[in-house]
């Protein structure tokens, strides 16, 4: 019973985050997300849960998906293209750790996507603001 409220709550807090969160934010919480489920799916490999292990792999697949979808070529030319590469490695890589139970390559992908993830977070928020300031104005015009 009080882990089930814990889990609601936790899943309201969430919900009150990602609402207030700008475009940068929401990555930031995404890769955060790929990070637990992978370190939470290597977990369940080294218990020989394989159960657990096939639902943090999916989950975590599933937000690596969400992170390439959200790759805006447009913008970034050959550094857009690299990532989507990268992201594409990263669900292969994922694919093979499920099949081969082997918690080595989940380390190899939370690895990959920690060095993305602190590219990102050294995003100067200026740098943010511009961004996020000049989407707004393009769509009012």
């Amino acid at each position: 019973m009080y882990n089930a409220k814990v889990k609601n709550y936790q899943k309201e807090a969430l919900k009150t985050q990602v609402a207030g969160a700008d475009r940068y934010e929401l990555i930031q919480m995404l890769m955060a997300g790929v990070i637990e489920k992978l370190v939470m799916a290597k977990v369940s490999i080294e218990r020989q849960n394989l159960e657990a292990k096939a639902e943090h792999l999916s989950k975590a697949s599933a937000i690596i998906e969400a992170l390439r979808g959200c790759i805006d070529f447009e913008v970034g030319g050959d550094v857009t293209e690299n990532l989507y590469a990268l992201y594409s490695y990263m669900l292969d890589r994922l694919i093979d750790a499920s099949i081969k139970n082997d918690p080595e390559i989940v380390e190899e992908v939370s690895n990959l996507i920690k060095e993305i993830k602190l590219g990102w977070d050294a995003i100067p928020v200026d740098v943010r603001e511009q961004t996020l300031n000049g989407e707004a104005n393009a769509s009012v015009g």
